[in-house]
């Protein structure tokens, strides 16, 4: 007899039936996704009125970068960096079942981003102290334009760590399923990749 035309019985004739499943190892929800990628559509904008302006004026854009307050800068890219890299360990923690060590690691990122809002606010001062205004040229009018708008991006970001790991102490998450954690730190790097490329443009290489 043909082994080929054997019958099959019915737990086999159910697995050959059954579909294969495929776990998502997509971190976080697909909904934060979208977010992240409706965040660089506006940023893609952003960075083209940055081009366009540079393009007409770019006498005041080379001269640009040395009005802005350089350290401030460095600082707030540590800050972004470091509290990633915190979110980051707390997700690890998450996973080999430390609860109490990955709250401590999202705690302190909170603590330590928390610090983006008081450094951008020292430097709006500082650039009101030396003049660098909207009327100090398109340079800085499109400085003000693009970081202010990453600013509301970074306070987004600071509020759902707040609430994330306010979740997680009150039990809200397990170390089974977290998604909810990993969106919060799948926005705030995407954030601190908009505010990387920021720097560069206007601190950094402008």
């Amino acid at each position: 007899m043909n082994i080929g035309t054997l019958p099959l019985t019915q737990a086999e004739a159910v697995a050959v039936d059954e579909p294969r499943v495929v776990p998502d190892t997509m971190p976080g929800y697909k909904a934060m996704w979208m977010g992240v990628c409706l965040e660089y559509i506006e940023f893609t904008m952003f960075f083209v009125v940055y081009f366009v302006a540079r393009w007409f004026y770019p006498q005041e854009f080379q001269q640009g970068a040395a009005k802005l307050w350089t350290l401030g800068g460095v600082l707030i890219t540590l800050v972004m960096v470091t509290s990633g890299y915190m979110l980051t360990r707390g997700l690890a923690c998450m996973r080999l079942g430390q609860r109490r060590k990955a709250l401590g690691w999202f705690v302190a990122a909170m603590l330590l981003g928390a610090m983006y809002p008081v450094l951008k606010w020292q430097e709006w001062q500082w650039n009101h102290a030396h003049g660098v205004d909207a009327a100090a040229g398109i340079f800085v009018a499109v400085y003000y334009y693009v970081t202010i708008a990453h600013s509301i991006h970074a306070c987004w970001g600071l509020m759902s760590m707040g609430w994330g790991a306010s979740c997680l102490a009150l039990g809200g998450y397990s170390t089974e399923d977290f998604r909810g954690l990993e969106s919060v730190a799948t926005y705030w790097h995407a954030t601190d990749l908009a505010w990387l490329m920021l720097f560069a443009l206007f601190y950094a290489f402008a």
